[in-house]
């Protein structure tokens, strides 16, 4: 019997993986829009909320959110920031271009709305990557790359987007937003395969 736990409560799954999973196939997907991988067609702004809409709200937004909501019990602070507040930001975005569908927010100046939102987020990702280094390597490297694909998604959308002169910004914030959904699927696979095998089959370099 695990002694740290009361008599009668069940042992605690980690919630991490499922937090960072939603975080890596909704930042997988956006990003393939943005790097122009997905073509927009005649309307690009309906065709980004017809294709990230579902995931920001569902997936990367209340999946992620709930697995923050779990991390309280784990005594985990990080997994509670983290996962609450990046929850938080895909179902934000997604409600942002809904907001546009229905012309609450411009649609002509929703890339610049972008812009300032993901500038907040790019100041909180800077805060979430230093606390990282007391972690492991793998979310050190996927918190980094985070942190790059907002401040270029900043530059690109207060420039005009896609459809003004921030777009090779966009474009490469978009291919940078991949590299930092496989990142962060790397982590989540490890956290899933090293817990299932009990034992170390795929290494984070972990920081002792």
């Amino acid at each position: 019997m695990d002694e740290q736990r009361p008599l009668g409560q069940p042992p605690a799954a980690d919630p991490a993986p499922l937090g960072l999973a939603a975080f890596a196939l909704t930042t997988f997907v956006f990003s393939l829009v943005n790097a122009g991988i997905i073509q927009q067609g005649p309307d690009p702004s309906q065709q980004i909320v017809n294709l990230f809409l579902p995931l920001a709200l569902i997936y990367g937004g209340l999946a992620q959110f709930v697995a923050g909501i779990l991390e309280f019990r784990t005594g985990n602070t990080f997994g509670v920031a983290g996962f609450g507040s990046y929850g938080a930001f895909w179902i934000s975005l997604g409600i942002m271009n809904l907001m546009a569908r229905q012309g609450i927010i411009a649609e002509t100046r929703l890339a610049e709305a972008q812009g300032w939102f993901f500038l907040g987020w790019a100041i909180f990702t800077a805060i979430m990557l230093i606390a990282t280094f007391g972690l492991n390597v793998g979310l050190i490297v996927t918190f980094a790359l985070l942190l790059l694909t907002f401040i270029l998604l900043t530059i690109g959308d207060l420039q005009g987007g896609h459809e003004g002169p921030g777009r090779p910004w966009v474009i490469a914030g978009g291919y940078v937003g991949i590299i930092t959904a496989l990142a962060a699927w790397y982590v989540a696979a490890a956290d899933v395969i090293n817990d299932t095998f009990g034992r170390t089959v795929l290494p984070v370099g972990a920081r002792e």
